[in-house]
Formats: C-alpha cells, sequence, structure tokens
C-alpha cells in the first residue's frame, strides 16, 4: 500500500517569510470557545500554548493550515500518531470504504481480526493481544494483568515517565525537583489536584536507568509489575544505559514480576516492532497507541497469551464500547499495511538530517544546546552540557528558553512542541527540512539577539 502525500513539497516560503506570523483570530476563537468548552480546549495538554492555543481548519502531508490563514510545517503530528503525517490517500480511502459497510457493531467484524493478526506479527512480543480507545486504558489494563497474573499489589513506576492521566498512575510525571525527595528514593509527588491520596497505594516510584536499585527492589519479591517507556520519549528522548533493557528483563524474570513496555508513543514509530525490536529486549506485557492508526483513537494492550488469555478465563475485565471500532480498525489496518522499511528508511534519513542541521546551528550561534533521541522522534533542550539520563538530568533544562524558541519558530511557520519534542512523518521531504532548518537558524538569531540564548 503506497502513501499519498496530499501537499507535495513546493518552496520554503512559509518557513523563510520575513514577516512574522500572527495569530490573532485563534487567540480569539480561544476565547469565544471557552464559554462551552472548558479553556477553549479538550485536553490540559493544549492549554497555556504560546502565544495561544491554536484552531486548526485542515490538514495536509506535513502541513497544518489554522484559522488565521497560515500554513504551518508541522512536529506536533496530533501529539505523535500521524507518521503517515496528514490525511494519508490509503488511510482515508480505507475508512471512507468501511463506513459504507457500518460504523459501530456492539460485536466482531473482520477489519478488527486482520488488525490484531498484523499487530502480532509486527510486535515481537505479542502472542495476543486486545484493542482499546487510547494508550490511558491499555495501561490500566496491563496493570490489572500483572497484578492478577501474579497475586501481589506493588507495581514500579519511574520518574518523569507518563502511563496516562487516571488516578493510580498520574505521579511524578513532572516533579518539581524541590519536592521530589532524595534522588535514590523519590518522593511519589502527585500530578493533579483531586487525586485521591490513598490512589498511590500499591505504586512505588523509582529513578529511571538504575539497574542496581531496581534489582535490590526486586529481590524483595512482592512486585506485581514494573512499567516503563523502554526509551524515554515523553517527557525527553532519553536513550536506556547500555545493558539496562536487558538487566530490568533478567531482574524481572528472576523476581516473577511482570515486566510492561508503554509503547505508546514508540510503538510502530521506532520502526515496525516498536522499541522492543529496536533494542532486542522482550516484555511481557506491551501497550501501543498514537502511530498505530495514524490519528484515529487506538490502542491495544499485547503480550505473553498466558498473560492476555485471563481476559477471558482468568477474571480479569476488560471492556470498552469503542475498542475495535470497525472505521478505526481500517485506519489501523491501512496504517500497519504502509509501514515499510522504505518508510523507515526515508524518515530516518530526513529526521537524521534534521537533527545534524539543528546541532549545527546551535553550535554555529554559540549556543547550549542537546539534540539527542531518533530520527522518528527526537527532543531538544538547552542549557545541558550532555544528553540526559534520567528525569533529574533533564529538568535542569532551560525550559522558558525553549519556549520563547518554539514561539519564535512558530512565527516563522515551523510548529514544534513546547516540551522539546519532536516528531517526524514520512511526508517531511528534503524541503520541508530545509525550511524547518532556515527557520531554526532564523528562531536562533533572533534569540540571541534579545539575550534569550
Amino acid at each position: 500500500m503506497t502513501i499519498h502525500n496530499q501537499a507535495a513539497s513546493t518552496s520554503t516560503e512559509t518557513a523563510q517569510s520575513s514577516k512574522p506570523l500572527t495569530f490573532e483570530r485563534s487567540a480569539e476563537e480561544i476565547r469565544r470557545n471557552a464559554q462551552w468548552i472548558a479553556g477553549g480546549v479538550n485536553s490540559n495538554f493544549r492549554l497555556n500554548i504560546s502565544p495561544t492555543p491554536l484552531v486548526f481548519e485542515k490538514a495536509e502531508g506535513p502541513y497544518l493550515f489554522d484559522v488565521d490563514g497560515n500554513k504551518l510545517i508541522d512536529y506536533y503530528l496530533g501529539m505523535g500518531p500521524m507518521i503517515l503525517g496528514h490525511n494519508p490517500k490509503a488511510l482515508t480511502d480505507a475508512v471512507t470504504e468501511q463506513m459504507q459497510h457500518g460504523i459501530l457493531f456492539g460485536g466482531q467484524s473482520k477489519v478488527e481480526v486482520e488488525a490484531a493478526r498484523l499487530v502480532c506479527e509486527m510486535v515481537p512480543s505479542a502472542e495476543r493481544m486486545r484493542f482499546a480507545s487510547s494508550g490511558s486504558e491499555a495501561d490500566q489494563a496491563a496493570l490489572r494483568l500483572a497484578r492478577a497474573a501474579t497475586g501481589r499489589q506493588v507495581i514500579i513506576k519511574f520518574e518523569g515517565h507518563y502511563h496516562g492521566w487516571f488516578d493510580n498512575v498520574l505521579w511524578s510525571t513532572a516533579p518539581p525537583l524541590d519536592a521530589a525527595g532524595p534522588a535514590d528514593k523519590p518522593v511519589p509527588f502527585a500530578g493533579s489536584k483531586g487525586q485521591l491520596p490513598q490512589s498511590v497505594e500499591g505504586l512505588e516510584v523509582l529513578p529511571w536507568n538504575d539497574l542496581a536499585l531496581l534489582q535490590q527492589r526486586l529481590a524483595k519479591g512482592d512486585v506485581a509489575g514494573v512499567i516503563m517507556e523502554a526509551t524515554m520519549c515523553n517527557a525527553g528522548a532519553i536513550h536506556p544505559a547500555p545493558g539496562y533493557l536487558e538487566g530490568v528483563r533478567e531482574a524481572c524474570t528472576k523476581a516473577g514480576t511482570i515486566l510492561i513496555f508503554d509503547e505508546v508513543i514508540t510503538g510502530f514509530r521506532l520502526g515496525a516492532g516498536g522499541a522492543q525490536a529496536h533494542f532486542g529486549v522482550k516484555p511481557d506485557l506491551s501497550t501501543f497507541g498514537k502511530a498505530i492508526a495514524n490519528g484515529f483513537p487506538v490502542a491495544a494492550i499485547a503480550g505473553r497469551a498466558d498473560l492476555l488469555d485471563m481476559f477471558v478465563s482468568g477474571g480479569v475485565v476488560h471492556g470498552g464500547t469503542y475498542n475495535s471500532q470497525p472505521l478505526s480498525m481500517a485506519a489501523t489496518v491501512a496504517t500497519l499495511k504502509s509501514l515499510t522499511p522504505e518508510l523507515y528508511a526515508t524518515i530516518g534519513r530526513n529526521g537524521t538530517r534534521l537533527m545534524e542541521g539543528m546541532r549545527a546551528v546551535f553550535d554555529k550561534a554559540g549556543v547550549k544546546a542537546v539534540v539527542t533521541g531518533y530520527p522518528q522522534i527526537f527532543h531538544v533542550a538547552f542549557g545541558l552540557d550532555a544528553p540526559a539520563r534520567d528525569y533529574r538530568d533533564l529538568a535542569r533544562s532551560d525550559k522558558k528558553a525553549y519556549v520563547a524558541f518554539t514561539t519564535a519558530l512558530l512565527q516563522r511557520g515551523v510548529r514544534a512542541l513546547e516540551r522539546g519534542a519532536w516528531f517526524l512523518s514520512v511526508t517531511h521531504d528534503e524541503a520541508v527540512i530545509d525550511a524547518t532548518l532556515a527557520a531554526v537558524d532564523g528562531a536562533v538569531g533572533e534569540l540571541k539577539g534579545r539575550g534569550i540564548l
């Protein structure tokens, strides 16, 4: 199945425009919409964007078109899902065809079986799987299975790792360092007001990339599951230390603990087999979302057959009205069939060029910055001398300067996440990379002149 880029690259005029783009109409619509929608947005992760949350009219290939008439090169990519770019023909055709046959059955469909087969063929650890509607839901199912399978209660998560917004896991995702406790024994920090204090019971937080500390904790024999991003991509694209994942796998096996990889970001993005294929380490359970269906609300839990079959005969409940909804399954099949070696080679080539080009701009300007990660998903941080090893390293970066940087980029026609992540699609071609690097150069020059960098 081929990918049709409806927004073939033209010139670099958008990102190189000498006149800064403005976003007054977006700001006005957000203010107006706030009388019906809290804050004018439907996710807290879209609030407080500088200079304003944006309102869009359409999207094609690597571009977004907002209500102010701006054409923006998009590195949000819907917060990660759009690995094929916006509106790929293979996907829209598949969904349109499925719509003629039905939207929701309250039963099974052939297309969901095809989607499940593809997941199990592509993911190394996937002997069996179930679909869900969001990564948060899939993570909850994984935690439930781990506790049911082991008869234990304790779950270990890691500082800076995000596993959904539910009370029992929204702890220490971005804790202020002055409230996070000792580095070797973090104090769980609630991510939201209104969380039940007792929801942290059964959850312990450890620093990531410290194998000895995890081995010591697992040796007590009471841990049901360890959940982690196999490479830390939500807060920053932090690589696992050499031997870390292999050591975690061995320690979990020895302790009888279920190892869970949260691949909601990395799954089908780092490669067809996700982070586990990239690093050659197989977890017991994995969760997926985002790139699995290129923008449709699809998530999945996959792993050992004996664990997934507990949903059938082990008394473990998993449900969801919209799980395996046929339109979303058609999008899943179209997406997974499009994830060819050629696609990853293209993203790898262009993503590497963008990362190297950004490093060159920063070096030339004398800006202290770290560009790290992978061509498909990388991270930029100001003020660091070396790539972060864990959340606390990353938390010392200059976030205020980075927000000024993304604002200056936006005014030049490039939209990048304020948290530092850059997502690429197969439609980000050489001309798009050229335009982006021109915008980066201009933004860095402006901020240097203003004394911000």
